[in-house]
């Protein structure tokens, strides 16, 4: 049975998931993941996509990207298989360093991605790697408060809604981060409550939307 045929319309929004083949490190060391980023960055250039948001672990990423001028299949083929062929080479290896094809959730970026910003940042957290998002290095908390600033990450819309007269957005930001952090490894993990139809993040009417732009009638 072929599978079923991504959705995507200019502007969508996608959270990422890409495990390693057999969960295997796809990172092995910090060079790579200099690396996956560098190849992040050169993609972009050639396609249009914003990324949001991204964490690093060793077996495998997250990140949500908007993606308005290409398909998110083709974005997220151009990444992988780049940094595949560097690291296959750098390493001697032969056959595939992913899991299958990628997880693409969309996402509701009215009500679900700012929980989603929290989620990631906190990723690391959460796997006992560090105690705080802070001293994770490899992912976009650094941009989100203020440590961090190059053309890879695009903090405008979640920022925008921390904006205050009276206090800096990215203090805000860690102080709505750090909110959860005492229960970030107790908690169940937030992405497995609320992913609808293993491919969805957002409400009913968020995924009747959706779905009028579904390209083939047996997706809805």
């Amino acid at each position: 049975m072929p599978r079923a045929p991504r959705i995507w319309f200019p502007g969508a929004i996608y959270h990422i998931i890409q495990r390693g083949n057999d969960q295997q490190n796809i990172f092995r060391k910090d060079g790579d993941r200099i690396w996956f980023l560098k190849t992040v960055k050169e993609v972009k250039k050639e396609m249009l996509f914003k990324v949001f948001l991204y964490v690093l672990m060793d077996n495998h990423y997250h990140m949500t990207i908007e993606a308005s001028g290409n398909h998110i299949s083709e974005i997220m083929h151009s990444i992988n298989s780049t940094y595949a062929i560097r690291f296959n080479k750098k390493y001697q290896r032969k056959g595939h360093l992913f899991q299958g094809r990628f997880k693409g959730i969309l996402v509701d970026r009215d009500t679900y991605l700012l929980e989603l910003s929290r989620y990631i940042h906190l990723n690391p957290v959460k796997a006992g790697v560090v105690n705080n998002p802070e001293d994770y290095k490899w992912s976009s908390y650094g941009y989100y408060i203020g440590k961090e600033k190059d053309s890879l990450v695009d903090t405008e819309l979640v920022l925008s809604q921390f904006q205050s007269a009276f206090k800096d957005e990215h203090k805000i930001y860690e102080d709505f981060v750090n909110e959860k952090l005492k229960q970030a490894i107790e908690e169940e993990d937030w992405l497995r409550i609320h992913i609808r139809r293993q491919r969805f993040l957002g409400g009913k009417n968020f995924i009747k939307m959706i779905l009028k732009k579904a390209p083939d009638p047996f997706l809805r």
